[in-house]
């Protein structure tokens, strides 16, 4: 199959940025990312970049790079939109996990994988990263009523589209694909088990490994083991993501107040600005909270979530601090050893 580079999502922006780097540079779409290498379609067909000087884990699937004869990548165009969090454990880095997606498909099951305080963060993350939500319920063939996790779903946005399907129906696929068009690119988000790659083998006709859902506890086991997009087969791309279960925001507050609007306005009118929305005299939202329009659980979900995202994101500029440091005092000594030599 010919690609074009506009089949692969080449704009009008893209062709501005790589206006900037004059030269022999050719561009190309990262499809996968390794240790050692990358992989990546262009114009001229699937090809395999080196990893650049610059750390791999600048890089992200989905990424746009320019790169010279030798296939060594340059530089990466300005992102159109971009998926991050902060590493998992004690990982003080920022993850990138996909970048230039268009709609973002979260992904979750009519059974106890389903869970608003996740599905806020999925939905912050989407709006905060310029990416169009959807949620798809899956499973729906395997549980009572799925309405009732439609109307639960619903409270979050009234806005907000939900498809609900059985991965397995190619009907259901068609109704997925529809929400990603020729040349957008879509991804997958959610925990393991919930239907992510089966959904992406009826999307592009592969035949990946699919897990099944521990029946005890409703947890998934991991299938997909490293991102990748891949072509859809009636045009658009899908990145298949590993399941992701634990999400720490970082940079996110817009997202979090755009999921969490009613409290935001709210927050607007309290007296003070540094309002904690705890006890202070003229909080707006107290207010709302004894007057019985505000929802004591959400109040809790959108603070936890702020003040989890402001020390993922204190602690992630404090990395970048120290890192930038040692950096310059390693360029201070092997400068001072260079003229030390010379003498």
């Amino acid at each position: 199959m010919t690609l074009t580079l506009m089949d692969l999502g080449w704009s009008a922006s893209f062709e501005q940025a790589r206006a900037e780097h004059p030269g022999a540079l050719t561009p190309y779409r990262l499809t996968e990312i390794h240790r050692a290498q990358m992989n990546a379609l262009g114009a001229d067909g699937p090809v395999v970049l080196t990893t650049p000087k610059f750390s791999a884990g600048e890089l992200a699937v989905g990424d746009w790079v320019l790169a010279d004869p030798e296939m060594r990548i340059q530089h990466i165009l300005e992102r159109r939109s971009l998926l991050q969090r902060r590493g998992a454990g004690t990982d003080a880095h920022v993850q990138l996990i996909a970048a230039n997606v268009d709609t973002l498909f979260i992904v979750t099951s009519c059974n106890d994988d389903f869970n608003i305080a996740r599905l806020e963060r999925f939905l912050a993350l989407a709006h905060e990263a310029g990416c169009y939500p959807v949620l798809v319920l899956t499973k729906a063939d395997m549980c009572e009523d799925p309405r009732e996790y439609e109307r639960e779903a619903q409270v979050l946005d009234p806005m907000l589209t939900i498809l609900t399907v059985n991965a397995r129906d190619p009907e259901s696929a068609a109704e997925v694909a529809a929400w990603c068009k020729s040349p957008q690119t879509a991804a997958f988000i959610g925990s393991s088990g919930v239907g992510k790659t089966t959904l992406t083998n009826a999307l592009t006709g592969g035949d990946a490994a699919t897990g099944a859902i521990r029946e005890d506890d409703a947890r998934g086991r991991h299938v997909t083991t490293a991102r990748s997009m891949r072509p859809m087969l009636k045009g658009g791309w899908i990145i298949d993501m590993p399941g992701m279960r634990a999400l720490r925001l970082i940079d996110t507050r817009e997202g979090i107040d755009n999921v969490f609007d009613d409290l935001a306005e709210l927050e607007a009118k309290c007296r003070f600005s540094d309002c904690a929305h705890e006890s202070e005299p003229g909080c707006a939202v107290q207010a709302a909270i004894a007057a019985g329009d505000l929802d004591l659980e959400r109040l809790d979900r959108w603070l936890k979530l702020r003040k989890g995202e402001k020390k993922n994101s204190e602690t992630v500029a404090q990395s970048r601090s120290r890192e930038k440091k040692f950096s310059k005092m390693v360029k201070g000594v092997v400068k001072g050893a260079k003229h030390r030599k010379g003498r």
